[in-house]
C-alpha cells in the first residue's frame, strides 16, 4: 500500500503540508521517506516495524545500509534513501567550517563532523600553523564500540608532513560518557611529551559526544 492509498486524514504529506512537520510521529516521517510498503503492510506499519527493529529514531540514523537492510521490505534502495536523508541532517546540523582553532571548544567542533553519528569510536587530528589556523583536520584511526587507538609516532608524522606546528587530537565516545578512561589519560600525557621532543605543541585532547564534548587534563 502506498501513502496515496491512505485516507486523506491519515496521509503523512497532507499533514505535514498543513501544519507542519512537528505534527508528524517519527514512524510517519519515515513512511514519507520509505513511500510505499511492501504486500499486506501498509508504508505507516513499515516505518513502525523498522523503528521497532533498531530501537528507535537515533539507531535508525546510525545504522548502516547493511544493517537498514535487515529490516524486512527494507531493500538497497530505501536502505540509501535512508542513509542520505539522516547524512543531509546531519550536515545541515554542522556548524560553518572553522578556520583557526583559540579556544578548546573550537577543537570540538572542527572535529565533531568527523566523529558524530558513530557506533565506534574514532580518533581525529587536527593540524595547525603557529597561528592556530587549520592546515587539515583528518580521521586518525577507528576502532571499535568502547576503544580506538591513538599512535603517538603516526600522529606527530602526520603533523610534520603537514608543515604544522601545532595540534589537537579527538575521539568520540558514542556511550556518551565524557569521562576520559585512564588509557585517554596516559596518551594525553604520551602525546604531550613527544610533541614537545619534535618541536610541536599539543594544544588539547577532548573527547566528543553526541551533544557535548570535555577536555581530557
Amino acid at each position: 500500500m502506498r501513502v496515496t492509498d491512505l485516507p486523506q486524514a491519515d496521509r503523512p504529506r497532507e499533514r505535514l503540508l498543513e501544519h507542519g512537520p512537528r505534527a508528524l510521529a517519527d514512524r510517519e516521517l519515515l513512511a514519507l521517506v520509505l513511500g510505499e510498503g511492501r504486500p499486506g503492510v501498509d508504508v505507516i506499519e513499515l516505518a513502525s516495524r523498522l523503528l521497532a527493529d533498531h530501537g528507535g529514531l537515533a539507531a535508525v540514523a546510525a545504522a548502516d545500509p547493511g544493517a537498514l537492510q535487515r529490516s524486512a521490505g527494507i531493500g538497497p534502495a530505501r536502505a540509501a534513501r535512508l542513509t542520505a536523508v539522516f547524512e543531509l541532517a546531519r550536515r545541515a546540523a554542522r556548524p560553518p567550517r572553522l578556520c583557526r582553532i583559540t579556544a578548546t571548544e573550537d577543537i570540538a567542533v572542527a572535529a565533531a563532523p568527523l566523529l558524530r553519528g558513530l557506533r565506534h569510536e574514532r580518533a581525529v587530528v587536527v593540524v595547525c600553523d603557529a597561528s592556530g589556523r587549520i592546515l587539515k583536520t583528518a580521521t586518525l584511526t577507528d576502532g571499535t564500540a568502547d576503544r580506538t587507538p591513538i599512535p603517538v609516532r603516526d600522529v606527530l608524522s602526520l603533523v610534520l608532513a603537514l608543515g604544522g606546528t601545532r595540534f589537537a587530537v579527538a575521539h568520540n565516545h558514542p556511550s556518551g560518557r565524557t569521562e576520559p578512561s585512564e588509557a585517554d589519560v596516559r596518551v594525553t600525557a604520551r602525546l604531550r611529551d613527544a610533541a614537545t621532543t619534535v618541536g610541536l605543541r599539543l594544544l588539547d585532547h577532548v573527547i566528543v559526544t553526541e551533544t557535548s564534548w570535555a577536555r581530557i587534563p
